[in-house]
């Protein structure tokens, strides 16, 4: 009986093209959590408000973000892996992140026991207080290689975004800059533009405002291609500048734990085709922010997302920040 629901919603996606609450399988009685494991105000935070609305609007149930930072995302990570699978409990974050836990030895999870649905690509920014000497990336090069641990960087953690982009840079420039961490994204970009540290390798989305504001700089991007960022002009590539740092894609979005009912998945599935990727509000979103509108499920996601956690997790293991070896936990040396 369940097979011809699914076959029967299935079939009428694909002679409309359009989905709507009438015809999705999964029909929730209550409102669906989605866990931020950052805090709030954050690039994750941000984009799963986002995907919130849009899920709440297609479905016609409440969608209620919480956020449980700590231990760079593994906790609110945790208790989602741990929750009755029943489909009113999802995870969030960067992918890269959630492929790398077992690596870190943070969280016993793999990529494989989610289900993945991606909203946008989120590329890190050096980004450095605007009162402190550092013009270009070869300005804090310099200095970080005259003055080891001299140089304060603000991260939400080793795991994070900001955590594994100051990794692939330290490794690639032959520096050794003093990672200062916080609970999230924002609170490091804060503490950046407040002066407690002197530059912060968070997300563009996080650090937009401060630095359309100018009271951050910055210096490159972490990205395969020059940032445009409205009201800041264009954000040239860490790779053009430093030939062996070695970009690759960070993907953000919303992720569901194997074992979920099947209805559930599916009707995820539709709204992500039908609606995620025509959304207005998301692409506003990256156009504002600095992020690029990226609406991905299934094995095309999980493909997309494999370069990043493949380059942060041998770069952890090279650094001898891991605690086991990638290969052991079945991600291939890239």
């Amino acid at each position: 009986m369940k097979r011809t629901l699914l076959a029967a919603a299935a079939a009428v996606l694909a002679l409309t093209g359009v989905a709507d609450a009438q015809t999705y399988p999964w029909k929730p009685t209550k409102p669906i959590t989605v866990v931020v494991p950052w805090g709030a105000g954050g690039s994750t935070d941000q984009v799963v408000r986002l995907l919130g609305k849009e899920i709440e609007a297609a479905i016609g149930q409440t969608v209620v973000i919480v956020n449980q930072p700590g231990a760079s995302g593994s906790i609110g990570t945790k208790s989602v892996l741990e929750a009755p699978k029943d489909g009113y409990m999802f995870a969030s974050g960067a992918a890269k992140d959630l492929g790398t836990y077992p690596v870190t030895g943070l969280l016993n999870t793999k990529l494989d026991d989610w289900h993945l649905f991606l909203g946008v690509i989120n590329a890190s920014v050096m980004g450095v207080n605007a009162a402190t000497p550092f013009k270009t990336l070869d300005d804090i090069v310099k200095a970080m290689k005259e003055k080891p641990n001299g140089v304060t960087v603000a991260t939400a953690g080793i795991n994070s975004s900001g955590g594994a982009a100051l990794g692939a840079f330290a490794q690639a420039a032959g520096v050794q800059p003093r990672q200062v961490t916080y609970d999230g994204g924002n609170p490091a970009v804060i503490a950046t533009a407040g002066g407690e540290t002197q530059a912060t390798t968070q997300l563009a989305v996080e650090q937009a405002e401060m630095l359309r504001a100018k009271r951050l700089r910055a210096l490159g991007v972490f990205s395969t291609k020059p940032l445009e960022l409205e009201g800041v002009g264009t954000i040239p590539t860490i790779s053009s500048q430093l030939p062996a740092y070695k970009a690759t894609d960070n993907y953000f979005g919303i992720f569901v734990p194997k074992g979920t009912p099947a209805e559930v998945v599916t009707t995820l599935e539709m709204i992500w085709k039908d609606k995620i990727g025509k959304s207005e509000a998301l692409k506003k979103y990256a156009t504002q922010r600095g992020a690029i509108v990226a609406a991905l499920y299934g094995e095309e996601a999980k493909k997309a997302v494999m370069p990043a956690i493949q380059e942060f997790a041998w770069g952890l293991w090279e650094r001898k920040e891991a605690k086991v070896d990638p290969a052991t936990v079945g991600i291939p040396k890239p």
